[in-house]
């Protein structure tokens, strides 16, 4: 599928200091996980836009107990992808099929050591499972939508949400059919005029 082309535009009173957050959920896992910010857009101005793309593929990696990262490998709902070793390595590959056809499944079937499976989207750090000890397994599962939110406080992609954060980032919206949209955020203010930010899609254009 060819990827979505996204603009984030400034149509509100926000201050310099904000942060628009855009997040996924993974459905395959508590609601109460932490989030991880895939993107996040600073210091846009009013009257001013941002682009960026969302891809519509999945890629994940694994990182060690020693901090080394595997190649990201483009993946699939309903595979299953293992950690072994073979000689002195130990590789990423494709095992089989996942327990249900909409998750991606990461076993590691080292012998020892935790493993740290990172889901990217668009290059970027979208969700991930941490200290996942030998025989277990992280499962994803993402849905075309997106949360989109905006916090007073300075945040970085790939940064870990404390539920705090997360419960300002609550607008969502459906991708689903569509392959071109505006973001656009209204609201915001000082003293008694100010307003909550408020999020919308305009110029919206389908598959």
């Amino acid at each position: 599928m060819n990827d979505i082309k996204l603009r984030f535009v400034n149509d509100s009173d926000a201050d310099r200091g904000t942060s628009v957050i855009i997040l996924q959920k993974n459905y395959a896992t508590s609601i109460d996980e932490f989030l991880v910010a895939w993107k996040v857009i600073r210091n846009c101005a009013k009257d001013c836009y941002h682009p960026f793309t969302y891809s519509n593929e999945i890629e994940i990696n694994v990182m060690d107990t020693y901090g080394n990262y595997t190649i990201e490998k483009e993946v699939e709902p309903g595979q299953q992808y293992e950690m072994v070793k073979r000689g002195f390595n130990d590789i990423l590959t494709l095992k089989g099929e996942a327990s249900s056809p909409v998750e991606v499944e990461v076993v590691n079937n080292l012998k020892q050591g935790a493993i740290t499976v990172n889901a990217l989207r668009s290059g970027r750090l979208l969700a991930r499972k941490a200290a996942i000890p030998p025989c277990q397994k992280a499962v994803f599962q993402f849905k075309p939508f997106i949360y989109v939110g905006a916090v007073s406080e300075v945040v970085k992609e790939g940064q870990v949400f404390e539920s705090a954060i997360i419960s300002q980032i609550n607008t969502e919206f459906s991708l689903i059919g569509i392959s071109r949209a505006d973001i656009i955020m209204t609201g915001g203010g000082v003293g008694s005029t100010a307003t909550s930010y408020q999020f919308s899609l305009a110029n919206v254009e389908w598959l």
